[in-house]
C-alpha cells in the first residue's frame, strides 16, 4: 500500500490541516456504498423530455419576445435566440456526460462534490432560491397587492400556486412527471398554433414586419449579441433532467437523449414563435407586455387572446413542477453526504420520494414567492444556475485530465487491513510505504488530515517512483495548474469585457493578459494527453463531451461573461444566501460529513481492501 506525504508539521501544517476538509472528494457510487434508501426508477426517456421542455418553456417567453425585438435585437432575434441555443447546448453536453458517469440524484451539487471537493459546495444549496410571480399586468386575482399601511408588495396567487406544485410534488415522481407531460404538451399545442395561425397570416399579408428600410439587423451585431445575452436565461431548466437521475430506468442511455432532445425542442419553438411574431408587425409596435396576443389582435383575431392565455399559465406551471422538483433532491444528496441534518434524506416508502425535503422546499419557496420581488430573485437564480453550469464544465475538464485517482473508505475498515494506505489531501514529492501502525494511536485524532503527524512519527520506507509513473505524475500536475490558469484568464477577460466604467487602455491590457492566458491553456491542454484513467471513471459506456478541451473553455468563458454581467446589486443579494450556505457548513456540514473519518486510497487497492474486509468477516 502506498501513501502521500503529510502536509507537514508545527503550525503551518495544522494550519493546511484546518482547511483539509475543503479538498474532501466523494465517491463516484457512494450512494450505494453507504447504503442508503433508493428513489423509485420509474423515468423513461419521454419523461425526462416532458420535465425539461415543461421546465423550461415558461411563461416568460411570450412577453421576453416583444422585449428583447423592441430595445435589443429586431428582427435578428430569431439569430438572437439561435446563438443563446448553441450556448446553453454547451453546457447541455457537459451535463450529459457527467449525468452518465455520476447518474445519482444532486446534479451539479453531485458533480462537484466528486470532481472539485466539499469546499466547492458552500454556495449549493443557498443560491437555489426560488420565485415565479404574476406580472403587473395580469388580472386582479393574478396581480401582486400592496398591505395597506405597511407599504410591503406581497404575492399570494404565486405562493398559492407554488403549494399546489409542491402538494403534487409530493403524490410522487410519476405522477408529477405525468402531469408535467399534460401542462406541457398544452404549452408546446399553443405555441404551434402560434407559428401556424402566425405563418398563414404571415404569408397572407407578406410577412410586413421583414420589410423594413432597417432590414434585420436595426440595431447591429451588436444588439443582437446582447438579445443572446438577455435571451439565453430563457433556456434554463434543462439541467432540471439530471436531478432526476436516479429516478431514471436506464441513466445512461435515456439522461443525454432526455438532456438534449428537450433544448432542441425548445430552441425551435423559439425561433418558430419569433420568426412569425417579428414578421407579423414591426418590432417597434410591438407591444412589449402581450407581443403575441397583440400581433394577431392586428389581424382581427382577438379571440386568440384565450388561446395564447391558456398556453401562458399552462407554462407558468410547467416551469414552477420543473423548478421545484430539482431542489429536495439536492438537499437529499446533501443530507446524504453529512452536510444536512438526515431528516432532508428520509424517503417515503410508498411514495419513495424525499417528502420531508419537498414539503420544507415548497414551503421556503412560497414564503419567499409571497414577499420578495420577482425581478430581485431572478438575478440571484440565474447567479445559482450559471455557477452551475460553470462548475460543471470544469468538471469536464477535471475528469478529462485529472480524474480523481483515490477513493474515499470509512476508517473502520483500516480495523482488517495492514499496513495502512492513507492520502494527505496534496502531491507531495514521492510516494511512500509506511510500515504497521498502533492503531490506538492512529485513530487517537478522529479527523482524517490530522492523523498526518500519528503517520510521520513511524519509520517510513521510501519507494523509488517508475519513470511512467514520474511523467504521468508531472502530467497531471501540468494539467492542473493549466486548468487554474485557464479559469482565471477567463475571469480576466470577462471582468474586463463588462467593465465599462473602466479607462479604455485598462481594459484592453486586462484583456490581452487575459486572453493570453485562455489561449495559452488551450493549447497546452490541446496538446497534452487525456487521462486514461478517464475512460473507467464512474459508469462507463455512456456519452462522451465532444471537443474537449475547446467546449468546456468555451462554456466557462460564456457562463462566467453572463455572472459578471449580473451587476453587483444581484451578488450584493446572492452574497447573503451564501454567508447562509458557509455558515451551515461550518458549524454543520463540515463536523457531520460522511467523509470526516474516511481514509483516501488508491483507486486500484480500494477493490482489495474491500475483499480483505469481506473475507475476515466471513
Amino acid at each position: 500500500m502506498v501513501v502521500k506525504g503529510a502536509f507537514g508539521v508545527g503550525g503551518g501544517g495544522k494550519w493546511l490541516r484546518g482547511f483539509g476538509s475543503l479538498i474532501r472528494r466523494k465517491q463516484v457510487d457512494s450512494v450505494h456504498v453507504r447504503g442508503h434508501a433508493q428513489l423509485a426508477r420509474k423515468l423513461s426517456a419521454v419523461d425526462l423530455v416532458g420535465i425539461g421542455v415543461g421546465a423550461t418553456i415558461g411563461a416568460g417567453v411570450y412577453i421576453l419576445i416583444g422585449t428583447v425585438a423592441r430595445e435589443q435585437a429586431g428582427p435578428a432575434l430569431v439569430i438572437s435566440l439561435l446563438i443563446a441555443g448553441i450556448a446553453a447546448a454547451l453546457s447541455a453536453l457537459c451535463y450529459a456526460e457527467l449525468a452518465c458517469r455520476c447518474p445519482s440524484a444532486g446534479s451539479a451539487y453531485h458533480y462537484t462534490y466528486i470532481c472539485i471537493g466539499e469546499g466547492r459546495l458552500l454556495w449549493s444549496g443557498a443560491i437555489y432560491a426560488l420565485f415565479f410571480g404574476g406580472d403587473d399586468n395580469l388580472p386582479l386575482f393574478l396581480a401582486r397587492h400592496t398591505l395597506p399601511g405597511l407599504g410591503i408588495v406581497v404575492d399570494p396567487c404565486a405562493a398559492v400556486i407554488i403549494l399546489l406544485v409542491t402538494l403534487l410534488l409530493c403524490l410522487g415522481i410519476k405522477e408529477s412527471s405525468m402531469a408535467q407531460s399534460i401542462v406541457t404538451t398544452v404549452n408546446v399545442c399553443v405555441m404551434l398554433f402560434v407559428i401556424l395561425a402566425g405563418g398563414y397570416l404571415g404569408f397572407k399579408s407578406g410577412w410586413v414586419g421583414y420589410e423594413l428600410p432597417s432590414r434585420y439587423f436595426p440595431y447591429g451585431v451588436n444588439g443582437m449579441f446582447a438579445g443572446s445575452a438577455i435571451v439565453f436565461f430563457s433556456y434554463i431548466g434543462f439541467d432540471s433532467v439530471t436531478s432526476t437521475a436516479e429516478e431514471v430506468k436506464n441513466p445512461q442511455r435515456d439522461l443525454p437523449i432526455g438532456i438534449s432532445t428537450a433544448l432542441a425542442i425548445c430552441c425551435v419553438l423559439y425561433m418558430l414563435v419569433a420568426a412569425v411574431i417579428v414578421g407579423l408587425v414591426p418590432y417597434y409596435e410591438l407591444d412589449p407586455d402581450t407581443p403575441i396576443s397583440s400581433a394577431f389582435s392586428t389581424y382581427g383575431m382577438d379571440w386568440a387572446v384565450y388561446i395564447i392565455t391558456t398556453g401562458a399559465v399552462t407554462a407558468l406551471f410547467a416551469s414552477l413542477l420543473g423548478s421545484v422538483l430539482p431542489q429536495p433532491r439536492v438537499f437529499m444528496a446533501m443530507a446524504r453526504d453529512g452536510l444536512l441534518p438526515t431528516f432532508f434524506s428520509d424517503i417515503h416508502k410508498r411514495s419513495q420520494i424525499p417528502l420531508k425535503s419537498t414539503i420544507v422546499t415548497g414551503v421556503f419557496a412560497a414564503t419567499l414567492a409571497f414577499f420578495m420581488d420577482v425581478s430581485q430573485l431572478a438575478g440571484m437564480v440565474s447567479v445559482g444556475t450559471l455557477l452551475a453550469f460553470t462548475t460543471v464544465a470544469v468538471s469536464v475538464l477535471i475528469i478529462r485530465y485529472v480524474p480523481p485517482d483515490e477513493v474515499p473508505i470509512p476508517s473502520s475498515l483500516l480495523t482488517s487491513v495492514d499496513p495502512l494506505s492513507r492520502h494527505s489531501g496534496g502531491d507531495t514529492e514521492e510516494d511512500r510505504d509506511i510500515s504497521p501502525i498502533d492503531r490506538a494511536s492512529y485513530f487517537e485524532n478522529n479527523h482524517l488530515h490530522d492523523k498526518s503527524d500519528v503517520l510521520l512519527g513511524h519509520p517510513l520506507i521510501i519507494k523509488e517512483a517508475t519513470k511512467d509513473e514520474q511523467i504521468e505524475k508531472a502530467r497531471r500536475k501540468l494539467a492542473a495548474w493549466t486548468i487554474g490558469l485557464l479559469c482565471i484568464g477567463i475571469v480576466v477577460v470577462a471582468s474586463a469585457a463588462s467593465a465599462e466604467w473602466c479607462p479604455r487602455i485598462l481594459r484592453l491590457t486586462l484583456c490581452g493578459i487575459g486572453g493570453i492566458l485562455l489561449l495559452c491553456s488551450i493549447i497546452v491542454l490541446a496538446c497534452i494527453k487525456q487521462d486514461d484513467t478517464r475512460h473507467s471513471f464512474g459508469h462507463s459506456g455512456g456519452f462522451a463531451c465532444p471537443f474537449v478541451p475547446f467546449l468546456p473553455a468555451a462554456c466557462i468563458l460564456i457562463n462566467t461573461y453572463l455572472l459578471i454581467d449580473l451587476g453587483a446589486a444581484t451578488w450584493l443579494r446572492v452574497s447573503v444566501w451564501l454567508i447562509i450556505g458557509v455558515l451551515i457548513y461550518l458549524f454543520y456540514g463540515r463536523t457531520h460529513s460522511s467523509l470526516l473519518n474516511a481514509v483516501y486510497v488508491p483507486s486500484a487497492c480500494a477493490d482489495e481492501i474491500h475483499r480483505t474486509q469481506a473475507i475476515h468477516l466471513a
